[in-house]
């Protein structure tokens, strides 16, 4: 399925109070980028999605923009600095990567985590990260309550708890070596906040964006760490960001300058996002 976006507004956003007009990236001039002029050409910027959020969330009320999220704001800002329209192709997670080299899109959307193997075979633009938050019991008789930071929860006097097999598990076995670790089988939940709460654990991870989620299902919980509700943790961190095909060196670094002079806006509308999920 396709779909068809013309974007003509101009760029602006507020922070602290000021309202500010994006500074334009002028596009490389005809010839610079066989890509750019393949784009120009066909008059559309094809684009490949699959939801993941909160950078790329799809739309499904049937008015107004399919999608939304900072991907979604890159590309429309891509679009309009080139002249052309937005084209969305559907991707799966098994042909998000597939499709560049394919010459299918000119840029997969569909947020992917850079990986040294993914490095291999496509460019990313990175603007956001993924990563991890340290989440326990808030009252005060809990061990989680008394750390002030994620290195006091490396204690022999603290267990974690963690899903056998998860993305956290061989992190967490070096980034706690002194702590009493917990392996659980995994309950389809997104953490085992049923270790937590039973006070078998103390502590145990969860994705900074999951974690909103968990906070207003379950009471009585904190993150660690503490700053921007752990929205800004560095545990486990991770890039995410669009890929194009490789060998693209022109088309590439003015991708990833629109996406610089655009970061405090894909910022504020991540926050956005990660707060309105459920």
């Amino acid at each position: 399925m396709q779909y068809v976006f013309r974007h003509k507004r101009m760029v602006v956003w507020c922070l602290a109070g000021l309202c500010a007009v994006a500074q334009a990236q002028p596009a490389p001039a005809a010839g610079a980028s066989p890509r750019l002029d393949a784009i120009r050409k066909a008059g559309a910027l094809r684009v490949g999605v699959l939801q993941n959020a909160p950078w790329l969330v799809e739309n499904t009320t049937g008015s107004g923009a399919p999608w939304s999220g900072p991907a979604w704001l890159l590309a429309e800002e891509y679009a309009r600095l080139l002249g052309v329209r937005l084209r969305t192709v559907a991707v799966s997670h098994e042909t998000k990567v597939p499709v560049l080299a394919a010459n299918q899109v000119d840029m997969t959307i569909s947020p992917l985590g850079e990986t040294p193997q993914r490095l291999n075979v496509v460019d990313f633009v990175t603007y956001s990260t993924t990563s991890v938050c340290m989440f326990g019991r808030a009252d005060k008789a809990a061990p989680f309550a008394q750390a002030a930071s994620v290195d006091d929860l490396n204690r022999p006097e603290v267990t974690i708890a963690y899903f056998t097999g998860s993305a956290e598990e061989g992190w967490i076995r070096t980034r706690f070596p002194r702590a009493q670790l917990r392996a659980v089988a995994s309950s389809g939940a997104t953490a085992p906040v049923e270790e937590i709460m039973a006070r078998r654990a103390d502590a145990a991870p969860i994705n900074r964006v999951s974690w909103v989620g968990l906070q207003r299902k379950v009471k009585g919980l904190a993150a660690l760490p503490k700053e921007n509700n752990c929205q800004s943790s560095a545990e486990k961190a991770s890039p995410v960001g669009l890929a194009v095909d490789k060998n693209q060196p022109v088309y590439l670094d003015w991708l990833r300058q629109v996406a610089r002079a655009h970061q405090a806006r894909l910022n504020a509308d991540e926050a956005r996002m990660v707060q309105a999920m459920q």
